[in-house]
């Protein structure tokens, strides 16, 4: 069985984390920037278990680490979407340029 080395798995959470770095801070849409926050979670995530699996003392901390990270992803993104349909009734858009003033 051949095991996948570690570049891989680094490189995989590089270009993930850029994308979603870049859709957050370059995209208007709140729902787009919601889920490129999550890219960059999971590209902790995958980080986390590489170096759990690979690094100097392998053991299962990492592992325990990213399913925190995961639990903290999932109430973000139930908390960003309760936040977002809250505005989306008020002011009737999605668009972030557009919700920065708190007049109605």
């Amino acid at each position: 069985m051949s095991s996948v080395p570690v570049s891989a798995y680094l490189t995989l959470a590089l270009i993930l984390f850029c994308i979603g770095l870049y859709g957050a801070l370059t995209k208007r849409n709140t729902v787009i920037v919601l889920i490129s926050i999550e890219l960059m979670l999971n590209a902790v995530n995958i980080n986390l278990v590489a170096f759990s699996k690979y690094g100097a003392n392998p053991g299962i901390t990492g592992q325990v680490f990213a399913l925190f990270s995961i639990a903290v992803a999932a109430a973000e993104a139930a908390v960003g979407l309760a936040i977002l349909i809250a505005l989306y009734r008020n002011r009737k858009t999605v668009n972030m340029d557009e919700m920065n003033t708190l007049k109605h």
